[in-house]
């Protein structure tokens, strides 16, 4: 059974796996680098962001 690529939905390749190319292992990179992808979760209070910049 091959599966398809999250970003174009041709065939995967192995080399890439999930994706079909380097192309869209690319896009799907920066598409989490620019914030287009998040995890769902509780939003952060300043001082819990100011804890984690800190190493707390």
């Amino acid at each position: 059974m091959t599966t398809a690529c999250p970003i174009c939905k041709k065939p995967a390749e192995l080399k890439f796996r999930p994706f079909c190319s380097s192309r869209c292992a690319n896009v799907d990179l920066q598409r989490w680098l620019s914030g287009s992808y998040v995890l769902p979760g509780d939003e952060l209070e300043d001082e819990d962001v100011a804890d984690l910049d800190r190493g707390a």
